[in-house]
């Protein structure tokens, strides 16, 4: 096999750069909204009171906020499908809000 010229070398080199450089600004750009600065958290822990007291993760307790669900009685209104689109909504916060709905004998919307 023959041995790749300097001048290609310096190509590859350089374009591997160039793409690391991009892929670095990209996942600048990706930086939470909550770590930015962007989010009140203040207007969050005034009506997140129900949300943290069975447990939710802040994220969790955010999304459902931010979708005008206050209280376990207001999830009758939206399907299980809707809530798991939410985003901040994981599989751990699904199955305390499942949970929380059986204890309480309520039930998502179909």
């Amino acid at each position: 096999m023959a041995k790749q010229s300097a001048a290609r070398t310096k190509m590859l080199a350089s374009q591997a750069k160039k793409e690391a450089a991009e892929r670095r600004a990209e996942k600048a750009k990706n930086v939470c909204e909550v770590t930015a600065g962007e989010v009140d958290l203040d207007k969050y822990a005034e009506v997140d009171g129900d949300w943290r007291e069975i447990g939710l993760a802040a994220p969790a307790r955010r999304a459902l906020i931010d979708d005008g669900l206050y209280h376990l009685s207001d999830l009758r209104k939206v399907s299980l499908a809707a809530i798991k689109e939410l985003h901040g909504m994981g599989p751990n916060a699904i199955r305390i809000l499942t949970a929380e709905m059986k204890k309480a004998d309520l039930s998502f919307r179909k």
